[in-house]
């Protein structure tokens, strides 16, 4: 009984990382999965780098181990894992390869496709036209608008 009391004493019911309050009845892997940039798999790879338990509830780590990850995930280069896990990749400015968060994915993103854009790339033309970017077909499907549906043509002799 003392003990569960002193859990709940230590116990954060929110914990906030990169700009996102995340409940502490999460556990470990999933709460670091709800961070917008950090996926599963990512989460899954900071979980056993931090020797925790995934199962174990976020808001039962103690105050060091919060801010050891927190200062590990606000970093936008990890430079121990590798470049394939990471969601921006060789950044046109500086070539480096970062893991962007939250608002600044957002900002990433929209820079990336105004960029395209500018420079009349295939994949900026299509941003700009709302045309599909990544090569699929448009016959029948992504259409916008009213639709017709199918039109057949009257035979000639029938009016």
């Amino acid at each position: 009984m003392a003990e569960d009391k002193k859990n709940d004493e230590n116990f954060q019911y929110i914990v906030r990382i990169a700009s996102k309050d995340i409940k502490g009845e999460r556990p470990v892997r999933l709460a670091l999965a709800d961070i917008r940039g950090v996926g599963d798999r990512l989460a899954s790879i900071l979980v056993k780098k931090f020797d925790l338990n995934p199962e174990q509830k976020i808001g039962e780590l103690s105050e060091d181990k919060i801010l050891e990850i927190r200062g590990y995930v606000e970093d936008k280069e990890y430079k121990d894992l590798p470049v394939w896990l990471l969601n921006h990749r060789n950044d046109i400015a500086t070539g480096k390869n970062f893991n962007v968060l939250s608002n600044d994915l957002d900002l990433q993103i929209n820079d990336d496709i105004n960029l395209m854009k500018k420079m009349r790339s295939y994949r900026g033309v299509r941003h700009e036209t709302g045309h599909k970017v990544r090569g699929q077909k448009t016959r029948s499907n992504g259409r916008h608008g009213l639709s017709m549906g199918v039109i057949r043509k009257r035979e000639e002799g029938k009016k």
